[in-house]
């Protein structure tokens, strides 16, 4: 078995813990959160047939002729909805586009909800329905797992434990499915995915078919991550890493190219990326700021950093 190089932490202890267990659990991934940045979560209450199920559709998607999945594309979505193409999006330092196409999935709220505007229809996949069918209910499951450890998170930092539910309720998160196609020839310098952080609070990763993700450590190494079965991968994103004046560490990670004998194996991997609402602020937390830790970002929403951060990757002109 590999050596691992993430904690591990069992969600059901905060769920349906004790006092103590609770408390343990808190310590742990705050701990984590703090010195590492990503934390291993078992217990997370994603069923995993409705991951496997969502994975098995999402191939389907991906195999379809180039023209079918353009016929997904959501002009002047910024990619925040449906399908965009390979070589589109690039990481945030990088000229180059990296190696991969996705598709993604937002917020769902009625026709007439308030917030309507802020988030369109997602695009209904008629080619291959499973994949919109269970697409909903994947990302209702990962927002239960992703408010559970965002408590968590609250009390870690001394706030009332329901601190983040107001923000994430209907809150802006997006569920992508990632392909990462074959490698044909020798990459011009680009890999499946250059260097980067995520923008959100805290991203749900649910196990890549293919290895390739890695952790910057703070020594400057990087370093495999490789879940187990049934393990969710979460990392700390910028706005949690800014909301808490650098306090929890959004840690810089990438997925690279695989050996030139598995050039041949695809790679799929599903991360949810959960945001809050853009009203929210990002305003560094007073408790995160001291003499030792002066006061690192300015004040900012987190609907005012997304478009910047969206504008930075190439996804929004």
């Amino acid at each position: 078995m590999s050596k691992r190089t993430i904690p591990v932490v069992d969600l059901n202890a905060f769920v349906n813990g004790d006092s103590d267990q609770r408390k343990e659990f808190v310590q742990q991934l705050g701990k984590a959160f703090h010195e590492v940045g990503f934390v291993g979560v078992v217990n997370h209450g994603v069923p995993k047939d409705l991951v496997d199920n969502f994975y098995d559709a999402s191939k389907r998607f991906f195999s379809l002729p180039k023209d079918q999945k353009t016929s997904y594309l959501l002009e002047g979505s910024a990619g925040q909805r449906g399908y965009t193409a390979f070589g589109t999006e690039h990481a945030k330092h990088s000229k180059v586009a990296d190696l991969k196409e996705f598709f993604q999935i937002g917020q769902y709220v009625a026709a007439d909800h308030p917030r309507k505007e802020e988030y369109p229809d997602n695009v209904w996949v008629d080619a291959v329905p499973e994949f919109s069918e269970l697409s909903e209910r994947l990302y209702k499951a990962f927002e239960t797992s992703g408010a559970h450890l965002l408590r968590a998170i609250a009390l870690y930092l001394d706030l009332p434990e329901n601190y983040f539910d107001e923000y994430i309720d209907e809150g802006n998160s997006i569920l992508r499915a990632i392909h990462y196609p074959p490698i044909t020839s020798e990459p011009k310098s680009a890999i499946r995915s250059e260097q980067h952080e995520d923008i959100n609070l805290i991203t749900l990763l649910v196990g890549a078919s293919a290895g390739g993700l890695q952790l910057l450590n703070a020594e400057g190494e990087w370093l495999d991550i490789t879940p187990e079965e049934n393990e969710i991968v979460i990392n700390v994103g910028d706005m949690l890493q800014r909301h808490t004046n650098n306090y929890l560490k959004s840690t810089t990670h990438r997925v690279i190219n695989p050996p030139k004998h598995l050039w041949h194996v695809p790679r799929l991997s599903i991360p949810f990326f959960l945001h809050p609402r853009s009203e929210m602020s990002l305003k560094c937390l007073e408790s995160c700021v001291t003499d030792e830790k002066p006061l690192a970002y300015e004040d900012m929403t987190a609907g005012e950093y997304l478009d910047e951060r969206l504008r930075e990757i190439g996804l929004k002109k």
